[in-house]
């Protein structure tokens, strides 16, 4: 790269930088952002009951901090499946997607409104053609990317969305 192209390189870089600070950007976890503090507990979830609720709260309260001082209950429904997609000649499975759906809803425990809400579905696969032991632990692991995702993809969402629900 010649000096003329790296210098042309900064001062471009420098001009965006400038555009946004005039524009007003601000990113959305700085200390005044809408999405500033919260990562502080402000957001209590739903007791799990089963394994792949379990990990998911897990995931969401790693992402969101355990609810301290609660203004916001986190609700969701989960439903996890497993399809077989690797089928040999011989009838036997050698492949699984593990496809979740989840539907949540945010609301604002002082006026008991929804502040926001989504749903999407993803999903995780895991190889079947180990030992039962192996094919287990593949499963298990499935099931555990599967629903962190979810959780990322929902702090994401209440993140990018903060101006429009936090007061």
């Amino acid at each position: 790269m010649s000096s003329s192209e790296w210098s042309f390189g900064r001062r471009a870089l420098l001009l965006g930088i400038g555009a946004l600070a005039a524009c007003g950007y601000e990113p959305v976890n700085s200390p005044d952002g809408a999405a500033a503090g919260l990562k502080s507990g402000e957001i209590a979830v739903r007791a799990p009951v089963e394994e792949d609720e379990y990990t998911l709260v897990e995931a969401l309260e790693r992402r969101l901090g355990q609810a301290k001082r609660a203004g916001y209950m986190l609700d969701y429904t989960l439903k996890v499946d497993e399809v077989a997609v690797g089928i040999t000649p011989n009838q036997e499975t050698t492949r699984y997607n593990v496809i979740g759906r989840i539907d949540w809803t945010l609301t604002d425990l002082a006026t008991g409104s929804v502040a926001t809400s989504g749903g999407f579905e993803s999903f995780s696969s895991y190889a079947a053609t180990g030992s039962a032991v192996s094919s287990l632990t593949a499963q298990e692991d499935a099931h555990r990317r599967l629903t962190t995702l979810m959780a990322d993809q929902i702090v994401t969402r209440l993140t990018a969305t903060a101006a429009d629900w936090r007061q």
